[in-house]
């Protein structure tokens, strides 16, 4: 499908997939950066994150191939079309659901914060999970309730909503943030691991702070684009998102330069 499909299926879905966008090479490579924080024994400390699932937060400070699926162009020719510019980096972390996990609650990923904004309602933010196992019946596939992204309510999703995203290893999901979705019971023998960038509004708060969970000198490895997506940028027009008076990037590189309403900041 091209980018015009996938968006009309999350307008109209909430949700769209998109097989083997990345190949076993980048995988193995994700794996093998991962595998000193996962460790298989410290599991989440509540229910919704999970008692048999091990979560990685913070990863562009630990794992830094990730970057490549946060600003796949893939994904964000989709994102750049739902959310207004200067969108940002909400949040990114591995889920690795172990045998025994139960399902989590439906929920939305842009009302972290807890916002009082009641459905129905714009998104305000798009996810992506990036299955770096292949997600099956029984191993706690993501489940994706179609189009509650637009319910009021008054309408409460049941299991019998739900679909479950069975998709390839390299594959990606691609969805609202208000669309109700959950974590699957992991009632098999493997594990399921998973990579989630959530992309946020430039008004909201990301659920992760970033730029402390990423400070400069490891920001600094980036692209511009990923820079920008972790709060390394300002809202143009406008200069929202300034540190000292001048653009955030010159916490990375202080030859940067930057524009505000025609004057030159040095």
């Amino acid at each position: 499908m091209q980018t015009a499909e996938h968006l009309q299926r999350i307008r109209t879905d909430g949700f769209t997939v998109i097989e083997r966008l990345i190949d076993q090479s980048q995988i193995d490579t994700i794996k093998q950066e991962l595998a000193p924080w996962l460790h298989g024994e410290h599991y989440g400390r509540n229910d919704f994150e999970g008692f048999f699932s091990e979560r990685v937060y913070a990863l562009l400070a630990k794992t830094p191939s990730v970057a490549q699926l946060v600003e796949h162009p893939g994904v964000l020719a989709i994102v750049d079309e739902l959310l207004p510019p200067n969108y940002l980096l909400s949040a990114a972390l591995a889920i690795n659901v172990h045998p025994g996990e139960n399902a989590q609650d439906f929920h939305g990923d842009d009302s972290a914060g807890g916002f009082a904004m009641r459905r129905p309602r714009p998104m305000q933010g798009v996810s992506a999970i990036w299955a770096l196992d292949e997600f099956t019946n029984d191993n706690g596939a993501t489940e994706v309730v179609p189009g509650s992204h637009l319910w009021g309510e008054d309408r409460v999703p049941t299991q019998r909503d739900a679909v479950k995203a069975l998709i390839p290893a390299g594959s990606v999901l691609v969805f609202a943030g208000n669309l109700l979705h959950r974590g699957g019971a992991n009632t098999g023998q493997t594990i399921r691991l998973a990579i989630t960038p959530q992309y946020c509004a430039p008004y909201m708060r990301q659920i992760e702070n970033m730029v402390l969970a990423v400070p400069p000198k490891v920001a600094a490895q980036y692209s511009e684009r990923v820079q920008a997506l972790l709060g390394y940028s300002v809202v143009e027009p406008g200069f929202m998102g300034y540190v000292d008076g001048v653009h955030p990037r010159r916490l990375i590189d202080p030859a940067v330069r930057s524009v505000h309403r025609g004057v030159e900041h040095p």
